[in-house]
């Protein structure tokens, strides 16, 4: 080999060592390609509902989400219409429902043209109700008029907040024979839902924990630390999130996956990312069988790794959460798992109980000059209560505002030490609903409901007296 050459070759760059060799992504790429492996085709309700439908836009999604937080409201239950709890803006509120009205008419209108175009009417000698197309009933809403001008220094111009898509069906089947299907283009019910990111995005549910038998779930959960009532915590909050099996790939958790949604995040390390590193450690098998026989892995400092299914090209951190929005082959491997795999819904339920579970969490407040220190579980006793927390926690990733009511009760009833706060704790979770209301769940222990002479005993301090007539 002449100088030359072997100078060239020296200065040429080399593809850097991965987690998978050569051989495993050529493989990788075959059994992804199999013709029978992954099929898109219109959805079996296209005739009934259109080839093209009418959805929120990410866009419009991502300006809501921007007002939201410039209007200081912060992170609402993904359920709320969070300008309800903004009265300070009750005039852009006006203009805003305007906008969004007139965006889904026009939208509804030009996807019934574009149905129409595509499906003639039944013949009236054939009738075929299977292809009927869906007619707009709401007349003509008011037109907003132009943008409020402090709305629009204070967030810009909004995009559309509507347009119309026409959503795929994306069927996926293992050599095992499960067949998983997913349909894209989610259809969200709130139209002011400020979290939706990726049209691309699926969602499936899974199996609910509280459809399970208790032979099945207690030994799951007895193995990751869980006592018998913290399972039935666990089984509240999840029906709220999904099964071991549940996915979602269309919001601002990137990939979320399982009973209380871990999440890859954007970087691809989030608390998934957790999960797949405990299986990885301490069942290595599993999840070999599991996750790396169909291109999916973490590097020891926990980032995601994937093969493209068509490239055969490795990607980690963000490209590989993307990958995995975009190619619902990957998004099966981890439903796939969470039906099939003892050892990934282990897996889970340790994560969930180290990153999420709020009992030992520390509480530190002053009053009064004076310090407080205690846990969660030295105050929050029921499972009710439990159960507001640990929904808090999972979908919002902290329990506050907790130590700010805790000090506000201690204020009110002027009590001067913690334990006295157990008394309390009903109005102290009250006060921390925030997905459903957990104190009417009858399957749940319920906080103590304080009496009358206690509270004469303990009265509310004078201001507040005041501030309540």
């Amino acid at each position: 080999m002449s100088l030359f050459l072997m100078l060239a070759l020296s200065l040429m760059p080399t593809r850097p060592a991965g987690m998978f060799a050569d051989n495993e992504r050529a493989r990788l790429v075959v059994y992804w390609n199999s013709p029978e492996r992954y099929k898109v085709s219109l959805p079996s309700d296209a005739r009934q509902k259109g080839a093209w439908q009418v959805r929120l836009t990410p866009e419009g999604s991502l300006w809501l989400w921007k007002y939201q937080n410039a209007l200081g409201v912060g992170k609402v239950a993904p359920t709320t219409d969070f300008t309800k709890v903004a009265p300070q803006a009750a005039e852009w509120k006006q203009w805003l429902d305007k906008k969004i009205d007139s965006d889904y008419w026009k939208a509804q209108t030009a996807a019934e043209s574009a149905n129409l175009a595509l499906l003639a009417p039944p013949s009236p000698a054939t009738p075929d109700s299977a292809t009927a197309i869906p007619v707009a009933a709401k007349p003509i809403p008011p037109d907003p008029g132009p943008i409020p001008p402090a709305l629009l220094t204070l967030v810009g111009n909004p995009p559309s907040f509507a347009n119309i898509v026409t959503p795929l069906q994306h069927t996926i089947t293992f050599d095992d024979g499960e067949t998983l299907a997913y349909k894209d283009n989610i259809k969200v019910g709130n139209p002011r839902y400020a979290y939706y990111r990726f049209p691309q995005g699926v969602v499936s549910y899974g199996a609910s924990l509280k459809t399970m038998l208790d032979t099945e779930l207690n030994p799951i959960f007895e193995g990751a630390g869980f006592a018998a009532n913290e399972l039935k915590i666990a089984k509240a909050v999840s029906i709220l999130e999904g099964g071991f099996d549940s996915i979602n790939t269309y919001d601002t958790g990137f990939v979320s996956v399982g009973f209380i949604q871990c999440i890859t995040a954007a970087d691809g390390r989030g608390s998934l990312t957790q999960v797949l590193q405990k299986e990885k450690a301490d069942r290595p098998a599993d999840f070999d069988k599991d996750f790396r026989q169909y291109g999916l892995d973490v590097t020891p400092d926990g980032t995601l790794t994937v093969i493209d299914p068509g490239t055969g090209a490795e990607l980690a951190g963000k490209d590989a959460v993307m990958k995995v929005v975009e190619d619902k082959r990957l998004t099966a491997v981890f439903q796939h798992a969470g039906r099939r795999s003892l050892a990934f819904r282990i897996a889970q339920v340790q994560i969930a109980r180290s990153v999420y579970w709020p009992a030992n969490d520390p509480v530190n407040i002053m009053l009064n000059g004076k310090a407080f220190k205690c846990r969660v579980c030295d105050v929050v006793k029921s499972e009710a209560g439990m159960a507001t927390l640990f929904d808090r926690k999972v979908n919002r990733g902290n329990i506050k505002p907790f130590e700010d009511l805790l000090t506000k009760i201690m204020a009110k009833y002027r009590l001067d030490s913690l334990s006295k706060v157990v008394a309390y704790e009903k109005e102290l979770i009250q006060g921390l609903q925030y997905r459903t209301d957990f104190l009417a769940d009858a399957t749940l222990s319920q906080p103590f409901d304080p009496l009358m002479p206690m509270e004469k005993e303990n009265p509310p301090a004078e201001s507040d007296a005041q501030d309540s007539r």
